[in-house]
């Protein structure tokens, strides 16, 4: 391997990848994904899908899953820095509800691997970021999840800034993980 290092979490199945930076007077170059290294690292997914976004600061998106459709998803950040959450929905998991966070930076180009059944959101800590991910299955409309970002119950220690948050409608309106437990049966 070499090209990567893999950390594990204390939540099973999260993972965080530093790749390894070529660098010199010119630049950098980097290989931000390489199937047979994440295959030998333990990441053997087929991604389908990537996706990209902008966000200037104080942005929070999340805390986003797929409820038919659950995708895996590799982040990372291209411009900018982010705080980057997992939350584990997994029923059977002995770490239900607890989350992980990570600081993804176009600096430190860490990726983060989060699998199916996890809730995701981020929040933008520079004053711009972009923001890009692989994911193993399509985007279904209509099958978006989510949950409060502030549920006490799940207890994200956001690193916030004093400032307000841009957060679109609907992410303002998710209800806690007791809610998503209790409609699940």
């Amino acid at each position: 391997m070499g090209k990567i290092t893999v950390e594990t979490c204390e939540i099973e199945g999260l993972k965080v990848i530093t790749p390894t930076v070529f660098g010199d007077e010119r630049g950098y170059f980097v290989e931000t994904y390489n199937y047979n290294d994440y295959k030998e690292a333990g990441i053997d997914q087929v991604f389908v899908q990537d996706n990209q976004s902008s966000s200037v600061k104080n942005v929070l998106r999340g805390l986003h899953f797929q409820i038919n459709h659950p995708q895996d998803k590799l982040v990372r950040v291209l411009a900018g820095e982010v705080f980057d959450v997992a939350v584990d929905l997994r029923p059977d998991s002995a770490t239900y509800g607890k989350w992980f966070g990570v600081l993804l930076s176009a600096e430190n180009k860490k990726q983060f691997f989060i699998p199916k059944n996890f809730a995701h959101g981020f929040l933008v800590l520079s004053d711009y970021a972009e923001f890009a991910y692989k994911c193993t299955d399509f985007y279904h409309p209509g099958d978006e999840g989510g949950l409060k970002y502030d549920d006490p119950d799940i207890g994200v220690e956001w690193p916030l800034c004093g400032e307000a948050l841009i957060m679109s409608e609907k992410d303002k309106k998710w209800g806690g993980i007791r809610e998503y437990t209790e409609s699940r049966g």
